[in-house]
């Protein structure tokens, strides 16, 4: 077995605020994903205001309530709130980054992600009007 280290940027097209799948931008963006035996993928995003989690991929509806939870959780116009010069969703985007976490790592096995059966990976919109946003992913093992 011979030990491979692989790193690609990734960037991502402006989406709307909310959880976004996007296990198989990351899953293309990686060559050579198929020739890793055992190994680790580490996906980290490079904003302050968006973040990286892993949960349910086949109802939406689950999408909608994370983004419905956290906004209850985390409001905007918060009285206490100094930073605010970027708009209401801003700060309110940053603790949700914060809470959330800007990466995540998934068990690489036989060339595939060893995700669960209902596991994919969201990326976290929490701007109103975010940017494209963009990631490195480093995926090590053996061959």
């Amino acid at each position: 077995m011979n030990s491979v280290w692989l790193q690609e940027e990734l960037h991502l097209r402006a989406y709307s605020r909310g959880f976004h799948l996007i296990t198989h931008d990351i899953e293309h963006a990686i060559t050579g994903l198929n020739q890793i035996r055992v190994g680790l993928l580490h996906v980290f995003i490079r904003h302050s205001s968006a973040s990286l989690t892993i949960n349910e991929n086949a109802d939406p509806t689950v999408r909608g309530d994370f983004e419905r939870h956290f906004n209850h959780m985390v409001p905007e116009n918060a009285p206490y709130y100094a930073h605010t010069y970027e708009g209401p969703d801003d700060m309110p985007a940053h603790l949700k980054s914060s809470i959330l976490g800007a990466s995540v790592s998934i068990p690489i096995r036989n060339g595939k992600l060893a995700l669960g059966t209902w596991q994919g990976i969201y990326l976290c919109e929490h701007r109103d009007h975010a940017s494209g946003r963009s990631m490195i992913i480093t995926a090590q093992g053996q061959t």
